[in-house]
C-alpha cells in the first residue's frame, strides 16, 4: 500500500498585522508552507519639514489677512534658502470663530485662520536654517521633522528578497531534516512596510538672529535615522 507522506510547517509571525495578512491555505500533499520576515535598512534621501501657519483677530478678515502676511513672510524664508516657494505644499486651510465661553451666550470674540505646510527638502544642510528662521519669523508653529525615501521601490525589492531568502532557508531546513528535496516555489504571498522615523518637534525658543548664529540647530551634526523597511512573504514549496 502506498504511503503519501504530507510535510506542513507553519511559521508564526510576531506581527499582528502579518498575521492578519496571512493567507489561509489547506495543506497540500508533499508541499512545505512557510513565512518569513525580511528587512532592507537606508540612509533617508528626502527631510519633510510640516508646520502651521496660524493668525487671530477680531474680524475673519483681519485674521485672513495676517494669516496671507505669515504666507509671505515664509514664502521669503524659502527664497533666501534658495527654494521654490512652489515646492511647499498646503495641506488644509480653515477659518475658525472664538467663542468667550465664560459668557452664558458664548459669544464670538474673534476669528483664528489655519493653514498646514509640507516641505520638502533633499539639502540637509538647509533643515536648520529653513527651521530657525522659519521660529524668528513666527510664521511656523509645531514645526515637526521625518526623514524618508522619495521611492522606496529598491528598497522594498531587497526587503522581499532578504524576507524570501529566509523562507527558502527554513524550507530547505525543513526538508532536509526530513530527507526529502526541496523543489520548485509554487505560491507566494509579499506585504511590504515602511518604518519613517520622525523627530520630536523642533522649534527653538525665539531670539534675536546674533544670538540665533551662534548656536547650533536642533538637528547640527546628528545624522538622520536609516529607513527601514520591512517585507513578510509567505511561500509554498513542492517537496520531492
Amino acid at each position: 500500500m502506498k504511503t503519501t507522506v504530507v510535510t506542513f510547517c507553519a511559521v508564526l509571525v510576531l506581527s499582528a498585522l502579518s498575521i492578519a495578512q496571512s493567507p489561509t491555505l489547506n495543506p497540500l500533499p508533499n508541499t512545505i508552507f512557510v513565512g518569513a520576515e525580511g528587512k532592507f535598512e537606508t540612509a533617508p534621501d528626502t527631510a519633510l519639514i510640516q508646520f502651521n501657519i496660524s493668525a487671530q483677530a477680531d474680524s475673519a478678515k483681519d485674521a485672513y489677512d495676517q494669516a496671507a502676511k505669515h504666507a509671505e513672510a515664509t514664502r521669503q524664508v524659502l527664497r533666501a534658502n534658495g527654494i521654490d516657494p512652489k515646492s511647499a505644499e498646503v495641506g488644509f486651510f480653515s477659518v475658525n470663530p472664538q467663542y468667550d465661553w465664560k459668557n452664558p451666550k458664548h459669544r464670538v470674540i474673534g476669528y483664528q485662520v489655519t493653514t498646514s505646510v509640507s516641505l520638502k527638502l533633499k539639502n540637509f544642510s538647509k533643515i536648520g536654517s529653513v527651521t530657525q528662521q522659519l521660529a524668528d519669523a513666527s510664521v511656523g508653529e509645531s514645526q515637526s521633522l521625518s526623514y524618508t525615501l522619495d521611492s522606496t521601490d529598491e528598497a522594498k525589492s531587497k526587503a522581499v528578497a532578504d524576507a524570501y531568502r529566509r523562507a527558502r532557508a527554513s524550507a530547505q531546513s525543513l526538508a532536509d531534516a526530513s530527507g526529502r528535496t526541496l523543489g520548485e516555489l509554487s505560491y507566494a504571498t509579499v506585504d511590504t512596510f515602511e518604518n519613517i522615523h520622525v523627530v520630536a518637534p523642533m522649534m527653538r525658543a525665539r531670539m534675536p538672529l546674533a544670538m540665533a548664529a551662534q548656536n547650533a540647530a536642533p538637528t547640527e551634526e546628528f545624522s538622520p535615522q536609516n529607513v527601514k523597511v520591512s517585507a513578510h512573504v509567505n511561500a509554498m514549496f513542492v517537496l520531492k
